[in-house]
């Protein structure tokens, strides 16, 4: 994904790319059935992968995210030259792209499953994390 953080006071700026990395932790009872084919999981990671690609990968990936402030006539050019430019209505910074990965997520969790944590990294030392325990 690509972004840019407008009156930014460094390089960032500029429109530039990350290969993010993005973990999710969710808690719960394993469920306690031998015999059964989900035995012991608290969630079927497939199913986790899933939410989690429809929720926000899926929607951002190889894409470029700009604040809602850019003007009009630049997103248009963008999206003519590029495809993929969604707009958002804050600085897209890591910070709030977990937001959006929070807000997304929270209803489409099962019951008994809780979103525990999310870390987003634009790079190896370069992260956001947000905690459920801290909301």
């Amino acid at each position: 994904m690509a972004h840019a953080l407008p009156d930014y006071d460094g390089l960032c700026r500029h429109i530039h790319g990350h290969t993010f990395h993005l973990e999710v932790c969710i808690s719960g009872k394993p469920l306690q059935q031998p015999g059964h084919a989900k035995n012991g999981m608290v969630m079927d990671f497939k199913v986790l992968k899933k939410l989690v690609q429809e929720a926000f990968v899926g929607k951002f990936d190889h894409a470029l995210v700009l604040p809602d402030t850019t003007p009009q006539e630049v997103i248009d050019m963008l999206q003519h030259q590029f495809g993929r430019v969604i707009t958002l209505p804050f600085q897209p910074t890591c910070e709030n792209l977990i937001s959006v990965c929070v807000q997304n997520l929270l209803p489409e969790m099962p019951a008994g499953v809780e979103l525990c944590r999310i870390k987003l990294a634009e790079t190896t030392s370069s992260y956001a994390e947000w905690y459920a325990a801290d909301q």
